[in-house]
């Protein structure tokens, strides 16, 4: 706490009151001055602790919009899905690739479907049943948030036969993800209908901005791929959860050390108060 004082004072940004929100664990440092320079200020502490730097106003969200895989589960669902076709590796590389902003997410996507064709479905439920895991902290986020009269919304552009199923496990109240076409009980290696890809999370995020007469600083918005760029830049408070470089470069707040119960603690909400 102290190395952050100084930091700021350093810095010229006037650090004043000091407000434990877990004691020990997490504090608010307040300070008057300008939050880009803040940021560049408390770099050197990132490596070691997360760190939210924002205006106090609006402080605690309306809305929760989140990427799925890799964010509230632990991994990419079309990978662990390619596992039960033998071709984890190859399509691993190119959701990687996708994530890094190395390759275009349309197309990526679309190429690592057809390349699932002639899977049984049936490999859908063992891969939810056996590899998806979701992330430490997600669920008490999440209902901590609908508890508190926040709006949970998932946004995925993985697969609804997942994000279905997460959604209700986490207690999100909507989801909107892509949808495998599937004929006769087979993967057609096809998608169905419109893709949901980084311009479609950013849309759905304003949408639901414009339908509810909320502020842009009322809304918290996590990912960790480059697909999530937009929708992170265009929230209120946008946050990269163990993310790609390039999603960390756009975020307001990276969480690097912590679980997503950071974004608990980044709206001032105490551990007492949790879900």
């Amino acid at each position: 706490m102290s190395s952050a004082q100084d930091l700021l004072r350093d810095s010229k940004l006037s650090p004043s009151k000091i407000d434990w929100i877990d004691a020990n664990q997490v504090v608010d440092i307040c300070f008057e001055g300008d939050i880009d320079n803040a940021k560049t200020a408390l770099e050197p502490l990132m490596q070691d602790i997360d760190i939210a730097v924002q205006h106090a106003q609006d402080r605690q969200k309306h809305l929760l919009i989140s990427d799925m895989d890799s964010t509230m589960i632990t991994v990419e669902c079309i990978d662990e899905l390619a596992d039960y076709a033998g071709i984890k590796a190859q399509i691993a590389s190119i959701t990687e690739r996708a994530m890094q902003g190395e390759m275009d997410f349309e197309e990526s996507l679309r190429a690592r479907v057809a390349l699932l064709k002639g899977l049984n479905q049936e490999a859908i439920a063992i891969c939810l049943r056996e590899s998806v895991v979701m992330s430490k902290g997600a669920e008490t986020l999440v209902k901590t948030m609908a508890q508190r009269g926040a709006r949970c919304v998932l946004v995925s552009g993985g697969f609804t036969q997942f994000a279905s199923s997460v959604a209700q496990t986490l207690g999100f109240h909507h989801f909107h993800a892509n949808e495998l076409e599937i004929e006769a009980g087979i993967l057609s290696g096809r998608i169905e209908g419109d893709i949901v890809d980084a311009d479609a999370k950013k849309s759905i995020l304003n949408a639901i901005i414009a339908e509810n007469g909320w502020q842009k600083s009322q809304t918290l918005a996590v990912g960790d791929g480059a697909n999530d760029i937009p929708m992170i830049e265009s929230a209120g408070l946008g946050a990269a959860y163990k993310a790609k470089p390039a999603a960390q470069k756009a975020a307001d707040m990276k969480i690097i050390h912590g679980d997503l119960t950071a974004l608990l603690s980044a709206q001032g909400i105490a551990r007492k108060e949790w879900a």
